[in-house]
């Protein structure tokens, strides 16, 4: 898909009600994380709970995608399969999800500590929110691409973390993926100018290790190269003038977690 897809304000809005239902399912997932349980038992919950709200799941069949949810766990970075996997006290799991809901897309992922988990997954865990953080606030008219990947990418090389180069952040609303692109990495001023009525996913995919990544037989998972943990936390922007209009931030779900 090569065209850029401008959404009217209405059409902005029908795309926010998706993502409050995806939001509201990540704050149900918040709560249940914990060690004991497989990541199948959240994938099947997540269906029935996008059933029960009025819509479909994004990912489920998408390219023959086989599981509403992409749980990675640990050294995956994006696309694992929901398994009977047992979390154990320790792990990190990134849960991205994508809800249609009337012919609207959302598309939002977080990564879970799963009990206590090392200083080091951690810092990882908050330097790749931070930076994503730090690519929202350049998602602004005018800007252009390279501005949001130049800020991500800025927040996290004093950390000597591998930045996922293969894999990117893209527009979202009428498809699960749409154009723009917008990568993890980039110069300033460079890349697409980003016009009102563009809807973005800002994702920095963030490794403790090398950014090298391999791919799995099973055509999906993609985990790092050197076995070492990877974050991905997600969020989708509409694009405006003077601010960043998130569709979907993370309070909801950070609520869940405070009271943990």
């Amino acid at each position: 898909m090569s065209k850029i897809f401008l959404k009217s304000d209405e059409e902005i809005e029908q795309v926010r009600e998706s993502a409050k239902v995806l939001s509201h399912l990540l704050a149900e997932i918040a709560g249940r994380v914990e060690p004991g349980i497989t990541t199948l038992s959240l994938d099947k919950f997540a269906f029935e709970f996008i059933k029960d709200h009025g819509g479909t799941p994004a990912f489920l069949n998408y390219q023959g995608f086989p599981y509403s949810l992409c749980i990675s766990v640990n050294d995956q970075i994006v696309h694992g399969f929901p398994s009977e996997y047992v979390l154990k006290e320790g792990d990190i799991v990134s849960v991205d999800g994508g809800v249609n809901l009337n012919g609207f897309i959302s598309d939002s992922a977080y990564t879970f500590a799963v009990g206590t988990i090392s200083a080091e997954a951690q810092q990882l865990l908050d330097v790749t929110k931070a930076a994503l953080v730090k690519g929202v606030e350049q998602a602004l008219a005018g800007k252009r691409v390279g501005d949001i990947s130049s800020a991500v990418q800025d927040h996290v090389v004093p950390y000597n973390y591998g930045i996922v180069r293969e894999l990117v952040g893209h527009g979202v609303g009428f498809e699960l993926h749409e154009k723009p692109e917008v990568p993890n990495y980039g110069k300033r001023g460079s890349g697409t100018k980003l016009e009102e009525g563009v809807v973005i996913c800002i994702e920095p995919m963030i490794n403790a290790g090398k950014a090298g990544i391999k791919f799995w037989d099973d055509g999906w998972t993609v985990s790092t190269i050197d076995g070492k943990l990877s974050a991905h936390f997600e969020q989708m922007v509409a694009i405006r003038k003077g601010r960043p209009d998130v569709l979907l931030d993370f309070q909801e779900i950070e609520a869940v977690l405070s009271k943990k």
